[in-house]
C-alpha cells in the first residue's frame, strides 16, 4: 500500500499564530517572535484542553493506493476531501490484495470483545489459493463484458473489493489526528481501537509525514492520550 505527501501548508507555527490571534489580535504583516518553549507549552495546552480550531489551520494531500475495502474505511472520514480514481471512466488494472505472511487471520469472540489471533500455514495457503481464485475469475468476466463493448461503470460491478485504486486526500491537522485516533492501536492511547490492520498500515504511513511536518502537535498528540482535540 501507498501512501505518499504530494502537498502541504503544514506547520506548529500556524497553530501558535492561530492560537494566539485570540488575545493577541491582528500582527504587523503576520510577523511575530518565535519562542520555541512558549510555542510547545501552548500547543500542548491546547491539546490537552481540547482547543481544536487552531488546529484546522493548513492542510496536507495524500496520494494513496490501497484496496477500495480500505477506502471505503477512510471515506467514513468526512472532515476530508476525497477524489478517487474512477472504474466508470478508466479500466482499472489488474492490482490485488493478498495478506502478507504474518497477517492475523483469526477472530476470537464476538463483536465488541474480540481478538485476532494468527493463522495456522494451511489458513494462509487456503487465503492465498482462494483469493487469487476470486481475483483471476472476475477479472476475465470484467475484461469479458468489456471486450464485448459493455460500459465500464456496468463492467465494475464483477470487480472485488480487493482490488486496488488510488485517490487523493486532503485534510487539515484536526481531521487527520481524529483519523489516527480511530485507525491505530495504540495500548497507552485514552480510548484504545482496533482497527483493521490494513487501513492501520496506511494511517501508519500517514502518522510518519505528520510527525515530520509537524513535529511539537504529534508529540503533544502522543502525550495526551492520542484525543484530537
Amino acid at each position: 500500500m501507498t501512501v505518499q505527501l504530494v502537498d502541504h501548508n503544514l506547520s506548529d507555527e500556524a497553530v501558535v499564530r492561530a492560537a494566539r490571534v485570540s488575545t493577541l489580535g491582528r500582527s504587523s504583516g503576520g510577523a511575530r517572535t518565535t519562542e520555541e518553549a512558549r510555542d510547545k507549552g501552548l500547543i500542548g495546552f491546547l491539546m490537552r484542553e481540547r482547543h481544536g480550531s487552531p488546529f484546522e489551520h493548513g492542510s496536507l494531500t495524500l496520494y494513496v493506493e490501497a484496496p477500495i475495502f480500505v477506502f471505503r474505511e477512510w471515506q467514513r472520514h468526512r472532515i476530508a476531501s476525497y477524489n478517487e480514481e474512477s472504474a466508470r471512466y478508466r479500466e482499472l488494472r489488474p492490482d490485488f490484495y493478498l495478506p502478507a505472511v504474518g497477517r492475523n487471520l483469526v477472530q476470537v469472540g464476538k463483536a465488541g470483545s474480540y481478538r485476532f489471533e494468527p493463522g495456522t500455514t494451511e489458513q494462509f495457503a487456503i487465503v492465498d489459493a482462494e483469493l487469487v481464485n476470486a481475483y483471476e475469475t472476475t477479472y476475465r468476466s470484467y475484461e469479458r463484458m468489456l471486450s464485448a463493448g459493455i460500459a465500464r461503470e456496468v463492467a465494475r460491478a464483477a470487480l472485488p473489493v480487493g482490488i486496488y485504486t488510488s485517490m487523493y486526500v486532503t485534510m487539515n491537522p484536526r481531521g487527520l489526528m481524529n483519523f489516527l485516533s480511530l485507525r491505530t492501536h495504540r495500548e497507552d492511547a485514552a480510548f484504545v481501537s482496533n482497527p483493521q490492520r490494513e487501513i492501520e498500515m496506511c494511517a501508519e504511513k500517514a502518522e510518519a509525514i505528520f510527525a515530520d511536518l509537524m513535529p511539537v502537535t504529534h508529540a503533544a498528540f502522543e502525550a495526551n492520550g492520542r484525543v484530537a482535540p
